[in-house]
């Protein structure tokens, strides 16, 4: 029963720390991975994948040294799959990092200087209106103008599609 409630609890933490991870908040992220690495130990597969998402909430959380540090002592995991992930992680990590031009980057104003008790209030040009002009006038057209004679084309697109039906229905 205390395994069992070991597998509990550590899927309990490593799945809080995960969702916080996911939503910014590292140090609680950073907290409950930990707590489930001790739950379920360090040379476990499912030790190691915690292991794997506590790197990445070190590296979030601003703390790159513990984060290298334990993606080498991954390196040499029991589990394949383990150290594979760490190997890559661990490039990644130690890869140089390259300048960015300024002009890639985009300056956020600060907020919280402005005064909130002044709102401002812009104003758009007003859109073009989808609405039919009234103005506009149809020409009526007189009937007894349009030539109303027969021209045959119903008649001949059905004889085309009958001759090919039976074309076909022939050669099958």
């Amino acid at each position: 029963m205390s395994q069992d409630n070991n597998q509990e609890q550590f899927s309990l933490y490593y799945e809080t720390g995960k969702i916080a991870l996911e939503r910014g908040d590292y140090r609680f992220s950073i907290e409950n991975l930990e707590k489930a690495i001790e739950l379920i130990g360090a040379g476990s597969i499912r030790g190691g994948e915690a292991q794997i998402w506590l790197v990445t909430a070190y590296q979030a959380g601003g703390q790159p040294e513990e984060a290298i540090a334990l993606c080498e002592k991954l390196t040499a995991h029991p589990h394949s799959r383990i150290r594979d992930k760490a190997k890559d992680v661990l490039y990644i990590m130690k890869a140089p990092r390259l300048e960015r031009p300024s002009e890639w980057m985009v300056e956020i104003p600060d907020l919280a200087s402005t005064e909130s008790s002044n709102p401002q209030y812009f104003t758009t040009k007003p859109r073009k209106s989808n609405k039919i002009k009234r103005n506009r006038v149809v020409p009526e057209v007189d009937l007894s103008q349009v030539d109303t004679k027969d021209n045959q084309f119903i008649g001949v697109a059905l004889i085309v599609i009958v001759l090919t039906l039976g074309s076909l229905f022939f050669l099958q």
